[in-house]
This record gives C-alpha cells, structure tokens and sequence, in this order.
C-alpha cells in the first residue's frame, strides 16, 4: 500500500510517500479499514518536529484520525461487518500503525460507525477534536446544564466542537477569536459571545458578560499565559481545563485563591497506556458523536483537502496557523 513514511524528527520534509506493507489481522477483535480520508491534528506536527510517543519504532507513519470501509474482519468481530463504513481514532502516535495511509488494522472495540451524514472527509476530521471536547467538558468538568463556559480558540478544531458541544449541554458560551470573521463563525455555531482578544481584555469582557461573577468553566486550548489568566475569568469553586502542561513559571495565585479544580486533557492517554475500557469509552464518544451529527445538532468543519502525497504541504499549513477549520487527507 501507499503510505506516509518518517524516519526521523524533523521538519515537514521528513514526510516521504512510499511503498510499505498492507497491514494484516492478527488479532480476532481487529478490522482491516480502507482508509478514505485521514485528519490532520497538531498533535502530528509535534510528533513530527520533536520525537513520536515511541521513538525506537521506525518507520513511523502518522495519523489518529480516519474515515474508511471494513475490508476484512477477525473472527471474534461481531459489531462490524466488510462493507461497513467507520470512524476512528487510534494509532499515529508511533510505530507503522497511523492512518496517513491506504488501510489500517485497528480493534473494533475502538471504532465506531460513521454518521450517515457525514462524507468520509468530514468524518476522519470529527474524531480526536471531537473525543477532546467532550472528555474535557463532561468528563473533567462534568458540565451541567445552566452553567457558563468560556472557550478558548473558538474558531479551531476542538473549539469549534466544545461550543456546540457545551451548547447542546444547556450551557451559555462565550468564546474567544482572533478575527470577526472568526466571530461570524462561532456565533453560527451557538455561541452567545464572541469575545476578540486582540482588541478586548477577554477576562474583563468575560466578567461584565457575567455581572462579575465568573464563568462556572474555563477550557483552555492556547496553553501558556492563557491558562493562568483563564483563572481570574472563572468563578470561586469553578473549573479550568487546559490541554497543554502548564509551565513551570505559572502563577498559582488566582487559581489557588479561587479554589479551582484544574483538570489536564490528554485523549492520547487511553492509547498510549493502552486502558481498555478508556478506549471503549471514547469508540462510545464516537458513536454519541454520530447521533449528534446525524440530526443536525453537531457540525464539523473541513477548511481543506489533500492528497496523501502532500502531507508535508498540509502540515507545513498547519504549523502556520489562523486556520478555519480541519485538514484532511485524501488517499
């Protein structure tokens, strides 16, 4: 098969199409997948450019996110059938398992079905932004209906979904961009404030917003100084759920101060710790996922499409940012 090979760390031209074996069934739960589409996460740029969760196995081919079609089955298999169209995400975090390739041998007890609605593009973008927010709001934050969040990056690939995930939650959101084009965009989405960040002090337009009471939940997706202002916008006892690793100059004081429950998100976890059940809940992510698609109430944006062979190309994209949706490639 055709697939994306990395040998080493580096830039987007460590990205080499070639010829590699087609994976087979080895164990009796697994699917063969002809992969349709494949997304584009930052998180590949990273492993990219600094090093894949297992360094040792080369060569690597990248890629959590896929739509495709069982092409075969094990015999253990009972909730799949060949012909089927599915979406998934696993593998790509090292090792020859990723999806930047024709097919894929994943557990069925990881995938799910793909929504009706959904063509094979827009389903292998949905997967890993859609298993983050999710995780992030129910399961760290355990929102609830009523409450205010406020959404970091409302116009990127997991902003965009926590909206309309937090929306159909019963929450009010407020969220912050950096354009009015992006402002458009979020308030299509549900969105009850845009807040532009480049123009407004978000924390003091999150607080008039709230008569100064705070949001009941911060999700931060920037990371750095925005996970420690992030604090002062969110109500005494709230939440504040961040995606990257806070650093070690953070100041604690407002989150301390505030009694903050702070929560880390890393969907990637279940994958590399191999937590079976953990998996199997987020295959469940998936599928609650379809029914939200497939009546409408959840939408997934794909800005553009590429062919496998220009995976450095989308990267490259990528890496340069004030993007307006995902990014897939088109085997």
């Amino acid at each position: 098969m055709k697939a994306v090979i990395m040998t080493r760390p580096g830039g987007p031209e460590v990205l080499h199409m070639q010829e590699t074996a087609t994976p087979h069934i080895h164990r009796p739960h697994e699917l063969l997948v002809r992969i349709k589409a494949a997304g584009i996460n930052p998180v590949d740029t990273k492993l990219r450019s600094k090093s894949t969760y297992y360094p040792d196995r080369t060569p690597t081919i990248l890629g959590c996110d896929a739509a495709g079609v069982v092409e075969d089955i094990g015999d253990a298999v009972r909730r799949f059938r060949p012909g089927d169209a599915v979406y998934f995400c696993h593998g790509g975090i090292g090792g020859a398992n990723g999806n930047y390739a024709e097919f894929a041998s994943v557990d069925e007890r990881y995938v799910a079905h793909k929504p009706a609605q959904l063509d094979f593009v827009q389903a292998a973008a949905a997967p890993l932004v859609l298993i983050t927010a999710w995780e992030a709001l129910h399961d760290r934050a355990r929102i609830t209906s009523g409450q205010r969040v406020l959404i970091h990056a409302g116009a990127g690939g997991v902003g965009h979904i926590a909206i309309q995930l937090a929306k159909e939650a019963g929450a009010q959101v407020c969220s912050t961009v950096g354009s009015a084009d992006k402002a458009k965009l979020i308030e299509a989405l549900g969105a009850d404030l845009a807040i532009l960040y480049r123009q407004h002090d978000f924390v003091e337009a999150v607080m008039e917003w709230t008569a100064d009471a705070g949001v009941d939940i911060g999700f931060d997706t920037v990371g750095g100084k925005t996970f420690e202002n992030t604090a002062a916008a969110i109500r005494v006892y709230g939440d504040l759920v961040t995606l990257l690793q806070p650093g070690a100059d953070t100041d604690w004081t407002h989150i301390r101060l505030r009694n903050l429950r702070v929560s880390l998100e890393l969907m990637l976890s279940p994958m590399y710790y191999q937590l079976e059940s953990a998996l199997q809940h987020q295959a469940w992510i998936l599928e609650r996922g379809a029914e939200l698609f497939d009546s409408g109430r959840l939408q997934i944006r794909v800005q553009q499409t590429f062919a496998l062979a220009e995976a450095a190309e989308a990267h490259r994209l990528l890496e340069r940012g004030s993007l307006h949706g995902k990014l897939v490639l088109v085997p």
